[in-house]
């Protein structure tokens, strides 16, 4: 049960799911929260109501509140947050670095080498185990808070930078919708292997489990198997054998830019799974090898950051964005790359 559930949650970034019904013709008037709740298992009254506040149920197409009653042969959906997983969550007093905070959401950007959430394997000193420690110790707590960290997205273990978590029932619901919707903002900076020939592009392609490597995700032909997937990629700096480049986000499906970019030729740099953590192009003299591993050594894994982040407030409708500072390893990384270059046109 514990690895199909990790299954779930690990087939895609953003931690909300999506459900559709359509009224039997001869469904009995009702209204549409209790008509959800007798479909939906492990659903309450509250988080329905609260998504149907949020916009987030839909009736034949239209946005409606709480009080709609269903009638026969409608069609409903709505977007909700995956429940909290059946484990229990202990605070440990991890430091976070914290870019913004409110009574409804919390901005950290997080630290390479640090699981988001407790799971098979790893069931302390995650960024969740963090936040329950940090909400045990504000000293007031609003109505709606509920006391848990609320997720509606994830980074990589070793994937650096910013990420939005909900404090309210409320928010958690309002964020899930956003992520769905594609409406928020993401940004990331890595670092690939190779010269990549156009200075900007997209790619497209479904994302799925690889069939030879379940924790490996594949870029598989349009069709059946696996998730649409958008990934558009600039160009920032060519330093001849790897290139910086930033990436923005259409989708959001697991280990998405690490896929994509293998998928055109191009790994991120010291990526340990998708093949990055080799010399993939360069020279073979000793000492460029040399450079290489020193590199490596300044990176727990690959060279991928959440730079910038935006949504709009659940509470205020302000689109906030936010932007972050690459991470020391990365910083310096770059900096030996930049050092590397200019001794080569000498």
């Amino acid at each position: 049960m514990q690895e199909e559930f990790e299954e779930q949650h690990e087939d895609q970034e953003e931690l909300y799911e999506h459900y559709k019904f359509v009224a039997d013709p001869g469904q009995v008037v009702v209204l549409v929260d209790k008509f959800l709740m007798d479909r939906m298992p492990n659903t309450s009254r509250n988080k329905v109501q609260n998504a149907a506040k949020n916009g987030n149920v839909v009736v034949n197409g239209q946005k409606v509140k709480q009080n709609y009653k269903v009638k026969p042969s409608d069609e409903v959906s709505i977007v909700l947050p995956y429940p909290i997983r059946e484990i229990e969550l202990v605070a440990e007093d991890i430091p976070l670095e914290i870019h913004y905070e409110d009574d409804t959401v919390i901005v950290v950007n997080k630290e390479s080498n640090m699981v988001v959430h407790p799971g098979y394997g790893n069931y302390r000193g995650t960024l969740v185990n963090a936040l329950v420690y940090h909400f045990d110790q504000l000293p007031t707590k609003t109505d709606d808070y509920y006391g848990r960290p609320g997720l509606v997205h994830r980074l990589d273990k070793h994937t650096t930078g910013l990420m939005v978590i909900a404090k309210t029932e409320y928010a958690l619901t309002h964020l899930a919708q956003q992520f769905y919707d594609r409406s928020t903002e993401r940004r990331y900076w890595a670092l690939v292997w190779g010269d990549v020939k156009e200075d900007e592009g997209t790619i497209t392609g479904n994302l799925g489990r690889s069939l030879q490597n379940r924790k490996l995700m594949t870029v598989f032909p349009e069709g059946d198997y696996g998730k649409h997937a958008v990934t558009h990629y600039k160009v920032l700096k060519r330093y001849g054998y790897v290139t910086l480049v930033e990436c923005k986000l259409e989708t959001g499906r697991t280990h998405q830019i690490r896929a994509h970019m293998k998928c055109i030729g191009h790994p991120l740099f010291h990526d340990l799974e998708y093949g990055g953590d080799r010399i993939l192009k360069g020279t073979t003299y000793t000492k460029y090898k040399q450079f290489i591993e020193n590199c490596f050594d300044l990176l727990d894994g690959q060279a991928l950051h959440a730079k910038t982040l935006g949504f709009e407030h659940p509470k205020t409708k302000e689109f906030l964005r936010f932007d972050s500072q690459l991470p020391s390893g990365f910083q310096a990384v770059l900096q030996k790359w930049e050092t590397y270059i200019d001794h080569a046109k000498d």
